[in-house]
């Protein structure tokens, strides 16, 4: 156990001291160090026992560029492989080290070792050239300075230290400039005039030795040349040249020859030729001269009136050292030649020019000149077109624009005029000025509409503010004389809404300035069909001018009433509630009676329905939609009539209760639904119901009373039909006589009142409120009352309590002052039976199979 304890430990506390060191072996080793030479004990440095190198494989990661040093397998030990370069390794860069990777199997470590390669002294300094040619003047003062290329070491430190020296001579010395804190520059520096007479060359050495130990040099030739003094300056032929040339003179027509001798020899005997000292300057850009012959030669054009005389100087330099120089001067004429045309200025523009502008006003001032001279120089003018502008002469060269005729800027809104002028050369030359003459509006013009009449479709149930229509008016005027505001004129059109007159403001607005027509509400077709206004239009002018349009708007129906179950004609089944929108569809519970044995086809009820919407949104079918198949009943798919569609039998059961959908034919298609219980009763029942029924009076209403009464009543007459029927039928015959007989008014009776009337939407709802009250629309279209008082009680049996439908909620309405309320002992009304037909069924006529046009179908009311 303590064999293997102890390695454990040893290498447990070799990775701590290695975490705690960095991790990190740092050798050092020299340049150019042989291959071979050990570096450093790498194994044992990283704790490693003798002999595991080999067995753990400790070796190094390889690297991108090829490795100079390697690990010896038997030893460990890190050592030189191949040659040390500093210089190659790591450039000026110090210190320069290599970071190596050491890998280590079994366990598998990784290791960082850090070898530093240190700079020997094994590069000489090194010139740019072995040989460097200078050219120094003999005349040139003693202390003149002549900057020299240093030397460059590739070592570093105290290796690359230069210092220089110069060999002996007489003439110069070396003078050592201090560069940056490392380096220096040696300038070489003349001690002595020098004499090329006496020497012509200096030749020299130049050398640079580094601080290592031993030093190394290295050198660098100085060839120093001498050149020769010039002492004679070169000589004109004549100081003053004059020449006249024509301003039509094409580029490199020769101007003249200049000529300059030199008595030295040589390059000091070489002259060349600049031309210098020009007036005016811009000679320089037409004029040169070629260096070596001295041939004057034009390089651009001339222009008299530019620039008629040219002076400028000639200088003759030669090539010696210093160079020489003589001088002469030419003197270069112009002549005239007819090259200018006219020109014609503008001095004073007065635009616009008003419409209504009088005869005779001064539009422009116009000034002509031309750069000639004599007859070249002399201008006629003359304005084009003639009309309606001319020209008047004031003085030389000035002219006016003036208006001879009367302008219209509806018809020509800017005239370009075109002044021409022509001079009095040979040939003449021409030139013309366009003047831009804008004419001022002047608010002549009343706006128009494109349509005197607009024709405007809109569907109703439109979002406020949507867009209905877009008028435009032309005013042919500009700026705030064309700029047309639009408005909805006052008094101009409306409608009569709710039995009241409404302005056509209430209903559209125009937008001032786009000429967009919305709609300031959502418009209701049963409210509103026909709305005829007139939108004014008016400009920004001084005074300002309008114009109208008539607008002619039709709402267009859409499908936003759901059918309405109307309530019974006298004596037929009676809607319970007032019908919903398809989405959400109400029902409306109805009662009929029919006798067994009824043969087909006999008319047990007739649904009646109304649609406030128009065309094919009002034009209503009736459905049976619960029982499905073969029932014993049908209805009339357009006349809502319910009939039998077989003979009835005692199979069928003692009351049938029918589901009756009302659908229009908008899109999407609306509808309410009708609950229509039929009991089917003995003959001689049927008979006294129809008796009853026929002399209920105004009708029968429909079983919404109060649920507490109606379930007394209910079982009273239960038990009153058990003891005697004959008593029982008896009472009612007199009880409906003396309480429930046909009154003669309306408005007037002691039983309690149910009132239907049509809401400001249009559809249809009942009243529960135990007081009479008036009920009426907003619109003249189907705003009906209809008001009923129940004769008799519900039939016997137990189906009188299961009709019983909730009472709806009260519904707020528009009334006019309450009729007296009756007394609060009057019994609840009950809902009534009848097994004759409705009269009037679809709203007071016949449903034809198509509808007509937009009319409205369906009204309330029926016979």
């Amino acid at each position: 156990m303590g064999v293997w304890w102890a390695p454990a430990v040893r290498v447990l506390v070799l990775q701590v001291a290695w975490a705690l060191g960095g991790g990190q072996v740092r050798y050092s080793v020299p340049e150019e160090a042989k291959a071979g030479t050990v570096v450093g004990r790498l194994a044992q440095d990283l704790g490693l026992e003798a002999g595991e190198a080999e067995a753990r494989r400790l070796r190094l990661v390889a690297q991108g560029r090829r490795a100079s040093v390697e690990v010896s397998g038997a030893s460990g030990a890190l050592v030189v492989s191949s040659r040390l370069d500093r210089e190659e390794l790591c450039g000026k860069s110090a210190p320069c080290a290599l970071r190596l990777e050491v890998l280590v199997e079994r366990p598998l470590r990784v290791f960082h070792v850090e070898l530093e390669v240190t700079d020997i002294n094994d590069n000489a300094p090194l010139f740019p050239a072995a040989r460097k040619n200078l050219s120094i003047s003999e005349n040139s003062p003693a202390g003149s300075r002549f900057p020299l290329e240093g030397a460059s070491d590739a070592d570093i430190g105290a290796n690359a230290q230069l210092s220089y020296a110069l060999s002996p001579n007489e003439h110069f010395a070396l003078d050592l400039q201090k560069s940056n804190d490392r380096n220096v520059v040696p300038d070489l520096l003349l001690t002595k005039p020098l004499d090329r007479e006496s020497v012509a060359v200096h030749r020299l050495v130049l050398t640079a030795s580094d601080g290592g130990r031993p030093p190394l040099t290295g050198t660098v030739e100085l060839v120093i040349s001498v050149l020769d003094t010039n002492d004679n300056a070169p000589q004109f032929n004549q100081s003053v040249y004059k020449v006249q040339l024509p301003e039509s003179a094409t580029e490199g027509t020769l101007v003249a020859r200049v000529n300059a001798t030199d008595p030295d020899e040589g390059v000091n005997s070489e002259v060349t030729y600049t031309a210098t000292n020009f007036i005016p300057p811009s000679g320089r850009d037409v004029i040169t001269v070629n260096p070596t012959t001295g041939e004057i030669r034009l390089t651009g054009a001339l222009d008299f009136e530019d620039v008629s005389v040219f002076d400028f100087r000639i200088e003759a330099r030669d090539k010696g050292w210093p160079p020489l120089s003589g001088h002469c001067s030419v003197e270069l004429e112009v002549l005239d030649v007819n090259d200018n045309a006219p020109e014609v200025w503008v001095t004073s523009l007065s635009v616009p020019v008003p419409e209504d502008a009088a005869v005779g006003t001064v539009v422009a001032l116009l000034s002509v000149s031309d750069r000639d001279s004599g007859a070249n120089g002399r201008v006629r003018c003359a304005v084009w077109p003639a009309s309606p502008f001319g020209l008047v002469a004031t003085f030389a060269g000035s002219y006016s624009l003036v208006l001879r005729e009367a302008l219209d800027r509806e018809r020509v809104s800017e005239y370009e005029v075109e002044v021409r002028a022509e001079d009095g050369g040979a040939p003449s030359l021409r030139a013309s000025r366009g003047v831009r003459v804008p004419v001022l509006d002047v608010n002549d013009n009343a706006p128009a509409f494109a349509q005197a009449v607009y024709t405007v479709l809109a569907r109703e149930n439109n979002a406020a503010g949507a867009e209905l229509a877009r008028l435009w008016a032309r005013d042919p005027d500009e700026a705030g004389n064309g700029r047309v505001s639009y408005s909805v004129a006052e008094g101009g059109g409306g409608a009569v809404s709710g039995g009241a007159w409404r302005s056509a403001s209430s209903y559209v607005s125009v937008d001032a300035e786009s000429g967009r027509l919305w709609a300031l509400q959502p418009l209701d077709y049963e409210e509103l069909q026909v709305l005829q206004f007139e939108v004014r239009a008016v400009d920004a002018g001084e005074p300002p001018l309008c114009g109208n349009a008539t607008v002619q708007l039709f709402v267009v129906d859409e499908n936003d009433n759901a059918p309405a179950l109307l309530p019974p004609a006298g004596g037929g089944p009676g809607p319970g509630a007032a019908g919903e929108a398809a989405s959400g569809p109400g029902s409306g519970a109805l009662w009929a009676w029919a006798a067994w044995g009824a043969p087909a086809g006999q008319v047990v009820a007739k649904i009646r329905a109304v649609d406030a919407d128009s065309g094919y949104n009002a034009w209503l079918r009736y459905e049976l939609w619960e029982p499905r198949g073969k029932g014993p009943f049908r209805v009339g798919l357009y006349s809502g009539e319910v009939s039998t569609a077989r003979a009835l039998e005692e199979a069928d059961g003692p009351r049938q209760r029918l589901v009756i959908v009302v659908r229009d034919h908008g899109e999407p298609a609306r509808s309410v639904t009708a609950t229509l219980s039929v009991s089917l009763v003995e003959g001689a029942e049927a008979a006294l119901a129809a008796a009853g029924s026929s002399s209920s009076g105004p009708g029968l209403r429909a079983a919404e009373g109060d649920a507490s009464a109606s379930a007394a009543t209910n079982v009273w007459l239960v038990v009153a039909i058990c003891a005697v029927s004959s008593l029982f039928l008896l009472a009612v015959v007199l009880y409906g006589a003396s309480r429930w007989a046909p009154r003669a008014a309306v408005l007037s009776g002691p039983g309690p009142a149910t009132l239907v009337c049509a809401s400001e939407v249009g559809s249809w709802s009942y009243s529960q409120r135990q007081s009479r009250s008036l009920c009426v629309t907003d619109g003249a279209g189907k705003s009906d009352l209809m008001v009923f008082s129940p004769n008799f009680p519900p039939p016997p049996g137990p189906a009188a309590k299961e009709t019983q439908p909730e009472p709806p909620a009260l519904l707020d309405t528009v009334s006019a002052p309450p009729f007296p309320a009756p007394s609060r002992d009057a019994p609840a009304p009950l809902s009534p039976f009848s097994p004759a037909p409705l009269a009037g069924g679809g709203g007071g006529r016949a449903q034809p199979p198509m509808p007509e046009g937009g009319g409205r179908w369906a009204g309330a009311g029926g016979s």
